[in-house]
C-alpha cells in the first residue's frame, strides 16, 4: 500500500510540474530591438580613422516608415559648417525625398527624453541617388557649439544588415575641401 500511495504522490507531483514544463519548452516572445546604436561595437579593421557617431532611429524593422537623427555634437567637429554632406552606400535602396529631410538644432534623447528637433536651421538640401549622398547646404555657417543634425522620415530598405552612413563636412574658408567627421552604423532588422 505504502508503493502505490508514493506512486500516486508521484503522479499527482508529474500533473503540477506539467504546465511548469511545458511554459519552458515555449520560447519567449522575440524582444523589440531599440532604435539606438548598442553599447558596444565590434570592427575587424578597428583604425584609428574610424569615429562612431551616435544617431537614433524610431523603427529598425524592414519596409517600415522611420525617423532618422544623424546627430552631430559640438565634440565630434573643430570648425563650423559650410556644407554637409552625407554618405550612404549603395546598398542602402530606400528612396529618400529632399522634403523629408530637415537639418536642425538637436535635443539629444537618453533615458529620460527624446530625441529630437528643436528648431529647424534655413538650408537647400539635394539628393543625389547614382551618388549615394545627400548634400545639405546651410544659409548660414553652422557654428560648432551646438549639437545640431540630420532628420529624415523615410522607410527603411527591404535587405537587413547594417549600413555605415559617413559625415563629410565643408568648413568656411578660402579652399572648398571636404572633411570626414564620422560615421552612423545603421542597422535594419528582419521582421519577426
Amino acid at each position: 500500500m505504502l508503493g502505490r500511495t508514493t506512486a500516486v504522490a508521484g503522479l499527482g507531483a508529474g500533473l503540477a510540474l506539467a504546465p511548469l514544463l511545458t511554459a519552458s519548452l515555449v520560447a519567449p516572445p522575440s524582444s523589440q530591438a531599440q532604435g539606438t546604436p548598442g553599447l558596444m561595437e565590434f570592427r575587424w579593421d578597428n583604425s584609428k580613422d574610424y569615429r562612431k557617431l551616435y544617431y537614433f532611429q524610431s523603427d529598425t524593422q524592414r519596409l517600415k516608415l522611420s525617423d532618422y537623427y544623424l546627430i552631430l555634437k559640438p565634440k565630434d567637429r573643430k570648425t563650423a559648417i559650410l556644407k554637409l554632406t552625407v554618405s550612404m552606400p549603395k546598398t542602402f535602396d530606400s528612396k529618400i525625398d529632399p522634403k523629408r529631410v530637415k537639418l536642425c538644432k538637436m535635443s539629444e534623447g537618453g533615458m529620460l527624453k527624446r530625441t529630437r528637433c528643436e528648431k529647424q536651421i534655413p538650408a537647400t538640401v539635394e539628393v543625389n541617388a547614382k551618388a549615394g549622398t545627400l548634400e545639405i547646404f546651410p544659409d548660414t555657417p553652422i557654428s560648432d557649439k551646438s549639437t545640431v543634425g540630420v532628420y529624415m522620415r523615410i522607410y527603411n530598405p527591404f535587405n537587413i544588415g547594417m549600413y555605415q552612413f559617413n559625415a563629410l563636412a565643408q568648413a568656411p574658408g578660402d579652399i572648398p575641401v571636404s572633411s570626414y567627421l564620422g560615421s552612423w552604423l545603421i542597422q535594419i532588422d528582419g521582421t519577426n
